[in-house]
């Protein structure tokens, strides 16, 4: 998300910082250029206006213009604006109350509402050690309260079982009463979406606030949906009131502006993000670590905490212990290329690390992706124990078997051979360091970023 807004910042702010001096003209024509981006972004118009006004009228004052570092100056006032625009507070579920609390989840057919209802008990159940019930109040949709079943299973949470022909009301209310005496702690309520908003919807899900009052109304709403995501959102909070916004498919947006402009219009949180299809492809939103990945800052601490729970600690430890001896096999290369799968969509993971909107065309040149990972995983598990364990002894005719095996090119194989006799030279100068050195770069021990392949 927000891959072309950052682009186009990133190259406003470069000039800004390579000039020793700026003058109200300079911040003009840089503020212009900010205004175009964000409309191209996606952002609406309005919040594109305060936004670009409030900016403005703090980075010609004079604190800012004689400044030793004016450039940086905007810089931090565009990334403190957008840190406010996205919603600085906190914005965690709200789960108080007496149990069971309700949450509602609410937006359009085909936003993701029945997945992330999903994700979101996973994520109770995980994360917060909760008991939670699932209900899908969805009637109208084929195979909606069976979907939400199968869901559950995956999620290992308990699912509410449909009877045939009972209305939307009448499932809420059995619901809560399922909750409350089987003590589960929180009761999540899918309701039905529509292809557009409608009165009928509406009404069905302002009744079903009224009779559980729940604690949390997130709106899911697609990231992609660009400028109809704000009056989806105006309307949803004029007529239920919702309490959260909860974005979907953030990992396949490249402009992002639906987030920057839900906020803005709604005063409510962004409390989630879906960033890919798997049922743990749910993030909480920091509106710091978001601002920051735009302006190409990176977010090294959401990095280092997507490593810690993904990554299996005892196998990273026994790696950071053959690292500091300076050893790295090709072994050690598929458990790394595993260990970076489970983390995630790679292009994601790379937005995450400071400074990497720098070498962007080259990471784009290289195609880095979960496929080229894939391949690369494939070269290796097509080898024997021993090529793995001594990659000297790959010949020509070797080589050509493990392209074959693998279904890629001896070109491929070359090229990670390359790629794996890089990352033995770079294994021994942090070797020469110890621990310090290799957990100086802010990764957990045994996690190496992704190094483009050598062409």
């Amino acid at each position: 998300m927000f891959d072309s807004l950052s682009d186009r910042l990133g190259t406003v702010f470069d000039r800004l910082r390579k000039r020793g001096a700026l003058s109200e003209a300079d911040v003009a024509e840089a503020m212009r250029e900010v205004r175009v981006a964000l409309l191209e972004a996606d952002v609406a118009l309005p919040v594109v206006k305060d936004f670009v006004a409030s900016v403005r009228e703090r980075a010609v004052g004079q604190e800012v213009l004689r400044s030793v570092t004016p450039g940086q100056m905007v810089v931090k006032i565009v990334h403190d604006h957008l840190v406010e625009m996205l919603g600085a507070e906190g914005a965690d579920l709200d789960l108080a109350g007496t149990p069971p609390v309700a949450i509602l989840v609410v937006g359009l057919q085909g936003s993701g509402k029945t997945t992330t209802a999903g994700k979101i008990a996973l994520r109770l159940r995980k994360k917060e050690k909760k008991r939670v019930l699932m209900a899908s109040l969805d009637i109208y949709r084929p195979a909606a309260q069976q979907q939400l079943t199968v869901l559950g299973e995956q999620a290992e949470v308990a699912t509410l079982a449909p009877v045939f022909g009972e209305q939307p009301l009448a499932i809420t209310k059995r619901a809560m009463e399922t909750g409350r005496r089987e003590g589960y702690d929180v009761v999540i309520l899918d309701t039905a979406g529509r292809l557009h908003i409608d009165q009928d919807m509406m009404a069905e899900v302002a009744a079903v606030r009224d009779v559980v009052r729940p604690t949390e109304t997130l709106l899911v709403a697609d990231a992609m949906t660009g400028q109809d995501a704000v009056t989806l959102a105006e309307e949803f909070h004029a007529k239920v009131g919702i309490t959260g916004i909860v974005l979907t498919r953030v990992d396949g947006d490249a402009r992002g502006g639906a987030a920057l402009s839900m906020r803005a219009v709604t005063g409510r949180p962004i409390k989630l993000m879906g960033v890919g299809e798997k049922l743990d492809a749910l993030e909480g939103f920091h509106a710091d670590r978001i601002a920051g990945r735009i302006l190409g800052m990176g977010d090294v601490v959401g990095l280092v905490e997507r490593a810690a729970e993904t990554l299996d600690q005892e196998k990273a430890e026994k790696m950071a212990a053959k690292m500091v001896k300076g050893a790295f096999t090709l072994e050690d290369m598929a458990e790394q290329l595993r260990q970076l799968r489970k983390m995630g969509d790679v292009k994601g993971l790379l937005g995450m690390i400071p400074g990497i909107a720098k070498v962007k065309n080259q990471l784009d040149a290289a195609n880095i992706d979960d496929k080229m990972i894939a391949r690369q995983e494939a070269i290796i598990l097509s080898m024997t124990p021993k090529e793995r364990r001594n990659p000297k002894i790959l010949n020509g005719s070797r080589r050509r078997r493990i392209a074959a095996g693998s279904g890629t090119t001896v070109q491929e194989v070359n090229r990670l051979l390359k790629q794996h006799l890089q990352m033995s030279k770079m294994m021994k100068q942090v070797g020469k360091m110890g621990k310090k050195g290799l957990m100086g770069g802010g990764l957990p021990p045994g996690m190496m970023p992704p190094m483009p392949p050598v062409r």
